[in-house]
């Protein structure tokens, strides 16, 4: 786990996006949601639970 260091800043813009998947030749679908930081492409977070935060509302 990586942590804030010093210069750093405490919160940092995310972007959300939705996906819909299909799988099984079409016969099978489901939702995705990521979650990423867009100055750190190694920080996101990708879940099948819900539609983009935009839309939960």
């Amino acid at each position: 786990m990586t942590t804030s260091g010093p210069g750093t800043p405490e919160t940092a813009e995310l972007r959300s996006r939705s996906f819909q998947i299909t799988v099984d030749g079409g016969r099978d679908s489901f939702f995705a949601l990521s979650i990423e930081d867009e100055t750190n492409e190694d920080a996101w977070l990708m879940s099948d639970t819900v539609r983009a935060l935009e839309n939960v509302r």
